[in-house]
């Protein structure tokens, strides 16, 4: 009796699904990401909408968080860092949890219907508590699991404050944005869809957000992992980003 009640929790905790796929090509590798279009539909939508538009292409990656997060999808850069031009914000879709591997949607601080452009990987199981703050952060994908190479290799590269960099050394790191060159930061060449049928991508397991059940999900509380430089602060300040706790 007992195990046949583990095996059922086991259940409802994963369910099957299947996925669109992407391919994001960056100059450290291609990361492949399994979209979760049946159980959130307006996110994914979303997130293709941006796809479709080029909007991710030659963007860059601007925050890595050491065994949290890696974060894009809000930036360009030519002599500084650019916004990406942003659709209308979109409901919050907590459904699923935020595990290693997975990549959610990034919004506004104390504001959970806030999501636009932005997107992060999350490094390590961060269900705890991403699933749970600011009305929890809508997980939409998963990447395969040879695309963690790439991961690793951006992670890994030396950061300036939260941006990981190119041949630079920590001495190098400019005193503001517009110190960069573009070759020093890590960039997304393109984004494209490899297969756009929902079903192209069977047997998944996403593990549900059960967390957000026991919280009020418009509570929309938020705070800051702060960086170690003030001009990364008043650039994520700028862009609206929620400064989430690690």
């Amino acid at each position: 009796m007992k195990k046949h009640l583990v095996s059922s929790l086991l259940f409802a905790a994963c369910f099957q699904a299947n996925a669109t796929v992407v391919e994001m090509q960056t100059d450290h590798g291609t990361i492949t990401i399994n979209l979760y279009d049946q159980q959130t539909p307006v996110t994914v939508e979303n997130f293709l909408s941006y796809v479709g538009d080029g909007a991710y292409d030659g963007s860059v990656i601007h925050r890595s968080v050491d065994n949290f997060v890696l974060q894009g999808g809000g930036f360009s850069y030519d002599t500084d860092f650019k916004e990406i031009e942003t659709k209308p914000a979109i409901k919050n879709e907590p459904e699923l949890s935020n595990v290693k591997g997975t990549i959610a949607m990034a919004k506004q601080g104390g504001d959970a219907n806030s999501a636009t452009s932005q997107w992060f990987f999350n490094l390590k199981d961060n269900s705890a508590n991403l699933d749970v703050q600011n009305g929890g952060f809508t997980v939409f994908g998963e990447i395969t699991a040879d695309s963690q190479q790439a991961i690793d290799a951006i992670t890994s590269l030396v950061h300036c404050g939260e941006i990981p960099v190119v041949g630079l050394n920590k001495d190098q790191c400019p005193d503001t944005t517009s110190g960069f060159n573009a070759e020093d930061l890590v960039t997304i060449n393109s984004v494209i869809i490899v297969n756009d049928d929902p079903n192209s991508s069977a047997s998944l397991q996403p593990k549900e957000n059960t967390l957000i059940d026991n919280v009020d999900s418009g509570d929309g509380t938020s705070g800051g992992s702060s960086g170690s430089m003030a001009w990364l602060l008043s650039l994520l300040a700028f862009a609206g980003v929620s400064r989430f706790k690690k």
